[in-house]
């Protein structure tokens, strides 16, 4: 008697053939035949705690990306140029550009209109087109215990600069490359991952297109930093078991009635205070480690498999293990999450009630330590936003658009050996029918437990079935060049 397959199985058994294990399952009729199929998607995800084959197909297209666009010897194509039009946009407060005092001024160099590096010829007249691997930090926050990440002072420990060091990281990289583009005087192009260090503090490691002398690398690092122009949210006015209330239009005091000062008000203050100062100031750590690197080469392998070795995993999640050290450790995470529940994450974010300022666009329903953005997750540890970052110029096509040209390698293979490939375009939401509108509508399917387990069977099939033409096509395409080949050799 064949076993019953459970849920559990089958979903152990998605991941060991390299298969979504959390489909979305979705039922398909089509309005000019009348029929219905249920068709089985991948659930996209990019982390493997949450399904490990789309996260590694996640990576895998990133790897590709990044070596596409690393050593390039001709422009890539232009992206499409985006236009707004800034008088139909909110209003944007101006400040002064004037650095702050005790910053070292950064040169100014004659810009070149290329993003391509530079060619060096070596003696023997080989050509060499050199790109850089580098990896910034931010400073300390209190002394570390070796090898651990764990503060050896916690009470000491410096979490909520931290914790708002974690939230603008993404912005102090963006004035980096802004920075480093007018001390190189090129279009800088960079491949980056945003990770976490084990003490928990982002860090970035980058491939930049193109040579730039450490002496320039080490002096924008010096000299970027990043102001935050926010009101003051260093004193709790409102405790949690005591939030402002909504009157219907706006938040107030719980217990007086007054209104609550809104977000433009807050910041009008902060413009006319003449002796105001920023609410949060950063800048990078001392530490900085450059790398020249020449492709191809197995150093430059090696810096692509490292940028992405750690996209597809929490921020968390590499550093924890069963040493003895997991305790303290996982308290370490836990008090640097408390800190990060309570800051402000953005203008709107709902914690700003907390300090006694409605956030910008206040409406019903918001809850200081309850804002919904990734942020305050323990799973993200302030880094809300994308984890890669790559420059539009990189490779000149989206990632999408790389997604595509991976697909087409793999059916091109397919056609040339004469075997039908999938139909990547099938009951597209695009197509049409004869009336104007969708041929296929589409309607969400429960999930039960028998249908999960017929469909990942179904799609561990259907991967075996496309994985064994595919061989078979390259097969037989090597076997029709080797033929092709032979044929012009005389007997």
């Amino acid at each position: 008697m064949t076993p019953k397959i459970t849920a559990a199985m089958a979903a152990e058994m998605a991941d060991s053939h390299g298969v979504c294990r959390r489909p979305v399952i979705r039922r398909v009729h089509d309005r000019a035949t009348s029929q219905d199929q249920t068709i089985a998607m991948a659930c996209g995800a990019t982390l493997e705690s949450r399904c490990p084959a789309c996260a590694q197909k996640a990576r895998a297209l990133r790897m590709h990306q990044c070596r596409e666009g690393w050593h390039l010897t001709e422009e890539p194509p232009r992206p499409p140029v985006v236009v707004t039009n800034p008088a139909t946009g909110p209003s944007r407060r101006v400040r002064s550009t004037k650095r702050r005092q005790g910053m070292p001024n950064l040169p100014k160099v004659p810009m070149d209109a290329r993003t391509v590096g530079a060619t060096f010829q070596a003696p023997d007249g080989r050509e060499y087109r050199p790109s850089m691997f580098l990896t910034l930090t931010l400073p300390s926050y209190g002394q570390i215990i070796p090898r651990t990440g764990i503060p050896a002072d916690p009470t000491h420990y410096d979490y909520r600069r931290a914790a708002l060091d974690a939230i603008f990281f993404p912005r102090l990289v963006d004035q980096f490359w802004k920075a480093l583009r007018r001390c190189a005087g090129y279009d800088v192009q960079y491949f980056s991952a945003v990770e976490p260090q084990k003490r928990l503090a982002p860090h970035l490691h980058a491939a930049i297109r193109g040579a730039i002398p450490r002496q320039v690398l080490r002096q924008v690092t010096r000299a970027v930093y990043l102001t935050v122009w926010w009101p003051r949210f260093d004193r709790v006015v409102f405790p949690v078991e005591n939030p402002p209330v909504w009157t219907g239009t706006d938040y107030a005091d719980p217990q007086t009635g007054e209104l609550l000062p809104t977000w433009d008000q807050a910041m009008d203050a902060l413009d006319s205070d003449p002796y105001a100062k920023p609410a949060h100031v950063m800048r990078f750590g001392t530490q900085i480690d450059i790398k020249g690197i020449v492709a191809p080469s197995p150093d430059a392998d090696r810096a692509v498999r490292y940028l992405v070795k750690y996209l597809n995993k929490s921020i968390a999640e590499p550093f924890t293990g069963d040493d003895d050290t997991d305790a303290a450790y996982e308290a370490h995470i836990d008090r640097l999450h408390a800190e990060l529940r309570w800051v402000p994450c953005s203008e709107q974010c709902s914690n700003w009630l907390r300090y006694g300022i409605q956030p910008d666009g206040a409406h019903d329903g918001l809850a200081p330590g309850a804002c919904p953005k990734k942020h305050h997750d323990r799973e993200h540890l302030g880094l809300g936003g994308r984890r890669c970052l790559v420059s539009r110029k990189w490779s000149g096509k989206t990632l999408k658009r790389h997604k595509a040209d991976r697909a087409a390698v793999v059916r091109e293979a397919l056609q040339q050996a004469g075997i039908t490939a999938p139909d990547i375009e099938r009951i597209s939401a695009e197509v049409q029918a004869d009336d104007g509108k969708p041929r296929y509508e589409w309607h969400p399917v429960e999930n039960t437990p028998g249908l999960y387990v017929r469909t990942v069977l179904a799609t561990i099939a259907e991967r075996h079935r496309w994985r064994a033409e595919y061989q078979h096509a390259k097969a037989l395409n090597c076997s029709g060049k080797a033929n092709h080949d032979n044929s012009a050799i005389p007997p």
